[in-house]
């Protein structure tokens, strides 16, 4: 399998979408020293996570369209230069304002490994053969937040938390030589022809106006809005409340991200089996039903580290389920301006997040309860959006088809 196109397709594609991940998940450890170093608040370092997400979300409606128009890889040499610069930026800066500042450059930058790689997917594949590919892309993705935090805790304990910036900054400059020298161009310039700022707007509106594409968006969206309140709230929880090292909460942290990406290798197989809807449909519900008993165990008063780690665990590979299957699913239909179809649907997921993890920090006290609602909210709302998109869809497996 290690040497099939498929796979070194998704170990390209993933190693570039998980540098900007990887940039989060490697300072999670280290988000209580930040905010001692710099004499922040629990808000105010989370923060930090927040302006990421916006300018991760919002960067992607931009480098879209450019790359149906000028081809994929530019945008991705002019994002990940940008990432390098706001990363040295990073591990430089004396204040919390100015880390913000400068963690909204990195995001921004960012941006370009997320939006681009799906529509790499979508110029050569559809169907349960995408599903494969995606799939496979985000088992090489899952070693930003199964390995990132246990290399986060070892480079903070040699060199301090700025020795995480330093490190993110050589992994862009990686996914720039990758660039150059391992991905060909997909977009090929008579397919470039009808691209244009105009278009990209007119198409943008199609896509606002598909209440199917929107419902599939936004069903992702909640999932990994409950991840990323999980994302922002857990190092408080586990070092802060239940008195975790930063290297045992990394590990903690890689459980749950190894059942999410563990189950996603499923998601082709099941795809052919039930069809990709259906599985979007189980998933969802699943994993609604485990975040009200995880819920319910924080409101009765419970308080057992084992009962969130184990609950979350089970969820997170029903979510692993949900997402690659609804991107699939959205962009079927929207081959012609995948990488604009693509960016929207980032664009949404990461605002949603960052919208989640802003209102949960309101009310943020280094407990757990308000992180596992903020986390139950978002599954909840998933299983709604599911049954109303989806609810009357054909239960029929996609058919596969190959392009290029």
């Amino acid at each position: 399998m290690f040497f099939t196109p498929y796979f070194k397709l998704a170990l390209i594609l993933g190693l570039l979408s998980a540098i900007g991940p990887f940039a989060i998940d490697m300072y999670l450890p280290a988000l209580p020293a930040i905010g001692s170093t710099l004499g922040a608040s629990v808000g105010a370092v989370q923060w930090t996570l927040t302006a990421f997400f916006l300018s991760l979300g919002a960067g992607q409606l931009l480098y879209g369209p450019i790359s149906d128009m000028v081809g994929r890889k530019p945008p991705l040499y002019f994002g990940l230069g940008l990432f390098a610069v706001a990363s040295v930026g990073c591990a430089m800066t004396s204040d919390v304002q100015t880390l913000v500042v400068l963690r909204f450059l990195q995001g921004l930058g960012a941006a370009a490994g997320m939006a681009i790689p799906r529509a790499v997917v979508r110029d050569l594949h559809t169907g349960t053969e995408a599903a494969r590919i995606m799939s496979l892309l985000m088992l090489v993705f899952s070693v930003s937040p199964i390995l990132a935090p246990l290399v986060g805790s070892g480079v903070i304990a040699l060199t301090g938390w700025r020795g995480v910036f330093w490190a993110v900054t050589l992994a862009s400059v990686a996914g720039l030589a990758l660039v150059h020298g391992a991905l060909n161009e997909t977009r090929p310039p008579a397919q470039r022809l009808e691209s244009s700022l105009g278009s990209a707007l007119r198409s943008y509106g199609v896509l606002l106006r598909d209440g199917h594409f929107l419902g599939l968006v936004g069903i992702a969206s909640t999932a990994l809005a409950g991840f990323f309140v999980y994302l922002a709230g857990s190092p408080f929880v586990m070092i802060d409340h239940y008195g975790l090292s930063p290297t045992q909460y990394s590990l903690a942290f890689s459980v749950n991200a190894a059942a999410f990406f563990g189950a996603a290798q499923c998601t082709a197989w099941l795809g052919r089996r039930f069809g990709l809807v259906n599985v979007v449909k189980g998933a969802a519900s699943a994993s609604g039903v485990v975040m009200c008993l995880l819920l319910a165990y924080y409101l009765a008063g419970g308080d057992q580290l084992w009962v969130l780690i184990a609950l979350y665990f089970v969820a997170s590979g029903f979510m692993g389920l949900v997402i690659p299957t609804t991107s699939v699913l959205a962009l079927e239909k929207h081959g012609a301006i995948a990488g604009t179809a693509s960016a929207l649907m980032g664009t949404l997921q990461m605002l949603g997040g960052a919208a989640a993890m802003g209102i949960v920090s309101l009310f943020a006290n280094g407990k757990p309860l308000p992180m596992v609602v903020g986390m139950a909210c978002g599954a909840l709302t998933g299983v709604a959006l599911t049954w109303i998109t989806l609810g009357g869809a054909e239960r029929a497996p996609l058919p596969t088809r190959v392009q290029g």
